[in-house]
């Protein structure tokens, strides 16, 4: 009978993880629900903690890590089908490390100092699993738990410190205290000390941390058109959706006006006509326009997605060319390999080409007779790599902008995952951040993160006039960088470094086995 249990018991653990990694999705638009990421881990991490090998935990975080990718992604469905799950199953395999940690210093009834331990070690194993799949190639940072706070005006203050890798920590750290305190009578102690070092962080920031100082305003339109139904003139159909909702930005003394991604599909050296039409346009507003181009260039072999500034006498010589790309989205890794992916989803079916660097724009003086404005241009996924809008920020920009297009998500998560981020990077670099979007949902976030008028939803056509607060002066983010993923990486090469010394020393304490007893010469039989 006992047999019996134990069996069914097994069985049924490996969904429990599954679904127990789904769970932190909740936390992030669209559902938003971003108290729940702060007790959204312990299902998975008081799983992890009873697995009775380290492999279980092993098998465990794994499946954990895949439910998370195919829940926080589940909208990519449309466009790679099943190779999702492989996609899954690869990035998911990066909790793995996470997951024995987990197990080691939360299993059993751990004592005050390894609970201790395990306050500061167990968030610093998350956020390995974090930087490592935020490189391009497995992804890109989208997803990070730290993202779900994007509403939570603390969270923002402690993300102008420490990006959204601060945010990461402080809620994992959060997650292990209550485990804690659910399962470790005699770890109450450091686990309410640790529930109160992460209060006393928060109001620590909240109250002494720098903040942007007002820089004046600036007044920037985004033009949203809203779906286009596909077909061969569906770019021009969207050029011409996009003229129409910009010419009565007229006489409303806007500085800029912001079209979204793909935008116009011809590349305008080409297509000198549209040139003149957008020439024409900005003359009319009164303003530079941002569009996006995405088309195949006269003057180098490719296609580019590029963010070109328009003036009254035509393109100004701006252009920033899209860096990062989206895996399958917009070129197949390894395409020799994987170019099958193409037969089975929305995979590009041709590469698109990268830019070379990135490119801080110069505006004209703006209508009120203020300085020109200087302009970060990011280009859709790019809004998810947090380095990328700090170089801008460095580089001079004092506001980001963010050219995004999701049509094909239309009716999932994805437009409001996508718009939230804009609140996470705009609080890092004290600077304002424009998402303008094709089919929203577009929104504005001021320099402190929080949201500047209403944002576009998916059902919008119409174009709308923002009051942008400007700042000067730099975060701490701005100018330290990501130094909480340094100071996780330290602590758990230091633990690591300490765990082979403790084996060392054992292994050297321990006696030697004594040799055996040597066995005498035999004799043979002589005949």
């Amino acid at each position: 009978m006992v047999a019996t249990h134990n069996g069914w018991v097994r069985r049924w653990r490996a969904p429990a993880a599954l679904a127990a990694g789904a769970l932190p999705a909740l936390a992030f638009p669209a559902p938003a629900l971003w108290w729940f990421a702060y007790v959204a881990l312990v299902p998975w991490m008081l799983l992890l903690r009873s697995a009775p090998t380290g492999r279980r935990a092993a098998l465990e975080g794994w499946l954990g890590g895949a439910g998370y990718i195919l829940a926080v992604h589940h909208w990519l469905l449309p466009s790679l089908h099943v190779f999702l799950l492989p996609v899954a199953a690869l990035v998911g395999l990066l909790w793995i490390p996470w997951a024995l940690l987990v197990r080691h210093l939360l299993g059993g009834r751990p004592p005050a100092g390894r609970a201790a331990a395990a306050l500061v070690l167990v968030p610093a194993g998350w956020l390995l699993s974090e930087v490592v799949r935020s490189w391009q190639g497995l992804g890109g940072p989208w997803g990070l738990l730290g993202a779900s706070q994007w509403q939570v005006p603390a969270a923002l203050r402690l993300a102008s410190v420490g990006g959204v890798w601060l945010v990461s920590l402080l809620l994992v750290a959060v997650n292990c205290a209550l485990v804690l305190l659910l399962t470790a009578p005699e770890a109450r102690l450091p686990a309410v000390a640790g529930l109160a070092g992460c209060a006393l962080l928060t109001g620590a920031v909240w109250a002494g941390a720098p903040r942007p100082a007002p820089a004046g305003a600036v007044r920037v339109a985004v033009v949203q058109p809203g779906p286009v139904p596909d077909g061969p003139d569906s770019a021009e159909r969207r050029f011409a959706a996009g003229e129409r909702l910009t010419r009565p930005l007229a006489g409303r003394g806007v500085d800029l006006v912001v079209w979204g991604e793909s935008s116009v599909g011809e590349d305008l050296s080409a297509r000198p006509d549209l040139a003149r039409r957008l020439a024409a346009l900005s003359a009319e507003v009164g303003a530079p326009l941002l569009v996006n181009v995405d088309a195949r260039r006269a003057d180098r072999p490719g296609i580019y997605k590029s963010a070109v500034l328009i003036g009254p006498a035509g393109p100004t010589g701006d252009r920033y060319d899209k860096m990062r790309l989206v895996p399958f989205g917009e070129y197949v890794p390894a395409r020799s390999l994987l170019g099958w992916a193409t037969s089975v989803g929305r995979a590009a079916g041709e590469d698109r080409m990268r830019g070379d660097a990135p490119v801080v724009m110069d505006l004209p003086g703006r209508a009120d007779g203020g300085a020109g404005l200087r302009v970060g241009p990011l280009v859709c996924f790019e809004s998810a790599f947090p380095d990328m809008s700090r170089r801008l920020t460095l580089d001079g920009a004092s506001l980001l902008v963010a050219q995004s297009a999701t049509s094909t998500f239309q009716e999932s998560w994805a437009p409001a995952q996508h718009a939230s981020l804009a609140a996470l990077r705009a609080a890092e670099n004290g600077r304002p951040m424009v998402h303008a979007t094709l089919t929203g949902i577009s929104a504005v976030h001021g320099p402190s993160g929080e949201r500047i008028g209403p944002a576009l939803p998916t059902s919008a056509r119409t174009a709308e006039v923002y009051e942008v607060p400007l700042a000067r002066g730099s975060t701490l983010f701005v100018r330290f960088g990501a130094w909480p993923v340094s100071v996780s990486l330290a602590l758990l090469a230091g633990y690591g470094a300490a765990l082979a010394a403790r084996r060392l020393r054992r292994s050297a304490a321990e006696p030697p086995e004594p040799p055996e007893p040597s066995s005498p010469p035999s004799r043979t039989a002589r005949g």
